[in-house]
């Protein structure tokens, strides 16, 4: 159904509207769709009244969509509007209900009833807007206050989150400050125990004096020199150290004072040290003066440039600890020192110069231990006895040190007042046997013995746990006189040491050692003993003649190359020479 309205008047256009509401509300558009098409089209329709002429209105229901209506607004302009080219305004509203067209056709002029109602409706129809829009309003401004209340919750939020990172972030400051100052910690305990093993390790002063400047420097200083005092309180320099000259005076004051001295030209803050005025002798450069004590007494003073510009405190606490284990070093070094000097003195007097004897010559050597006192049981003798045989003895008393330097002793004093009476070789070894079961119960030994008898080309020869002579003859062979020995000297034990004999010839040479010449722990005696006789029968007989001392020395240099001298080592030539 099409309805059409010529427009020329604000009258036709009020009718014009009102058709279109009355057919609007026949067809149950709702109030609020009702105003939106009333509002647009009266803007249009005020429109062609601002432009003029005639125009058109149509208004057409369409029901071609199936249950659905449509009504289609259409205002053609005029004929001078659509010359100036405006063109048609359209809009479609849906209908939700079908209905007759009754009450859309035109209003008349003089119906005011029908204008009023129309009015009224229309009033209507815009207070339900109104309250439409209140309703709205209402509701904007509910979820306005939500809005706020959520926006204060997520400023809060955020306010929370913040002060917890913060939180967070100082907690892993910490945690990283705690594990850098433990990572600090753990390596000055570290350099301080690899240093103090490195510092403690020798006996020799002069070598703990090198082997701290050694550690300190560039790690924990510049540079380090130490003064040592010596016995009669006068400086000297440590081996491996520079003795400053003249001394700085916060060393002189460390020495006096026995505290650490800290001089430079700002306070040092280094805890237990005692802050000086800069040092003339290093312009610019701060000291740390450590006094070296041991048993309350300073033996001497360290002295330190920093690395960098000055000392961590932790730093300056570890310096001063590693200072004290230095002194203590050094100080245990001396005294021994000073005992393995009386030892080594008491030693070679023990060991008496060898006889000179026509047809006959010596040659001996005695290197004590590398560790210890360097003074052991290990001897060598040789001497007369009355009818002009000579006895060569090499021996060793089980142990080291001074006890066993005294039965030694002993043993060979023994020796020399049974030889007095005569006596084979096996015989003076039964005698020492029973005297040392008897004097020392819980002491051994082992010997060997031979005897050279002018005119006489027979050696005869006895051992007692001891390892077996090496015999080079005159022909240039070498033999190990390996015949049975005796036990041990001492052991609880009844024993008679039988003698052994072997014919000499001019030319032919005796070597009697102890177990330190060819013993090594990893490969035992035999191999050493195999070495000693190569070694011997390396010589040809004019060096054996001529030089004896220098054979000596010639065996004792490659059997010793690979010995780590943990026992004093022992060794006796014979040779008989071709004009006896």
């Amino acid at each position: 159904m099409m309805r059409t309205w010529q427009i020329s008047t604000v009258t036709d256009a009020a009718r014009a509207r009102i058709a279109a509401a009355r057919l609007a509300a026949a067809h149950g558009v709702p109030p609020l769709e009702r105003t939106r098409l009333a509002a647009s089209l009266s803007a249009q329709l005020r429109q062609c009244l601002t432009k003029g002429g005639t125009w058109r209105l149509t208004l057409e229901t369409d029901t071609s969509a199936g249950a659905q209506c449509l009504l289609h607004v259409t205002v053609t302009p005029s004929p001078e509007a659509c010359a100036a080219g405006a063109p048609p305004w359209r809009t479609t509203v849906a209908c939700p209900e079908a209905a007759e067209d009754a009450g859309a056709g035109p209003v008349a002029d003089d119906d005011p009833a029908a204008l009023a109602e129309a009015l009224l409706g229309a009033d209507e129809d815009t207070a339900l807007v109104l309250d439409k829009l209140t309703e709205q309003e209402e509701l904007v401004a509910f979820h306005r206050e939500e809005l706020h209340q959520t926006n204060q919750g997520v400023v809060a939020l955020h306010a929370e989150l913040d002060a917890a990172g913060r939180a967070q972030r100082e907690a892993f400051a910490a945690e990283r400050k705690a594990r850098n100052e433990a990572e600090s910690a753990r390596r000055r305990l570290t350099f301080l125990a690899d240093a103090s093993a490195v510092v403690t390790a020798s006996l020799n002063h002069h070598e703990i004096v090198r082997h701290l400047c050694e550690v300190l420097v560039p790690e924990y200083a510049g540079s380090a020199d130490v003064w040592l005092f010596d016995h009669t309180d006068h400086g000297e320099a440590g081996a491996g150290a520079h003795r400053p000259a003249p001394l700085p005076a916060a060393a002189v004051v460390a020495a006096r004072t026995g505290r650490p001295q800290y001089a430079a030209d700002h306070p040092g803050g280094l805890p237990g040290v005692d802050d000086q005025p800069p040092s003339a002798l290093h312009a610019g450069r701060p000291l740390l003066c450590v006094p070296l004590m041991a048993r309350r007494t300073s033996l001497g003073v360290l002295t330190l440039t920093p690395p960098g510009e000055r000392w961590d405190p932790d730093d300056a606490v570890m310096l001063i600890e590693l200072a004290r284990r230095a002194g203590t070093a050094i100080d245990n070094a001396r005294r021994f020192e000073h005992n393995r000097d009386i030892a080594e003195t008491l030693q070679r007097a023990l060991l008496t110069d060898l006889p000179a004897t026509p047809g006959l010559e010596l040659a001996a050597r005695y290197l004590p231990a590398t560790y210890g006192l360097n003074i052991g049981g290990d001897w060598y003798d040789a001497f007369r006895q009355p009818d002009g045989s000579v006895i060569a003895v090499v021996g060793d008393v089980t142990g080291h040190g001074l006890h066993a330097a005294v039965m030694m002793s002993q043993l060979r004093t023994a020796l020399r007042a049974y030889a007095v009476d005569g006596g084979s070789p096996g015989r003076l070894l039964t005698r020492l046997h029973n005297f040392l079961h008897h004097l020392q119960p819980d002491l051994y030994a082992t010997a060997v013995i031979a005897r050279f008898k002018p005119g006489d080309p027979t050696l005869t020869w006895a051992a007692a746990g001891h390892p077996p002579p090496v015999l080079r003859t005159a022909d240039g062979r070498v033999h190990t006189l390996d015949a049975k020995p005796g036990a041990m000297l001492g052991i609880p034990l009844k024993q008679e040491i039988a003698d052994h004999t072997v014919r000499l010839s001019p030319g032919a040479t005796l070597a009697l050692y102890t177990d330190g010449l060819v013993e090594r722990r990893a490969h035992g005696i035999d191999p050493g003993i195999e070495r000693l006789a190569a070694a011997l029968g390396g010589f040809g007989p004019a060096a054996l003649a001529a030089d004896l001392e220098g054979v000596a020395d010639g065996i004792l240099q490659p059997l010793l190359s690979d010995s780590e001298r943990d026992d004093d080592v022992c060794l006796l030539l014979c040779h008989l020479s071709e004009t006896g």
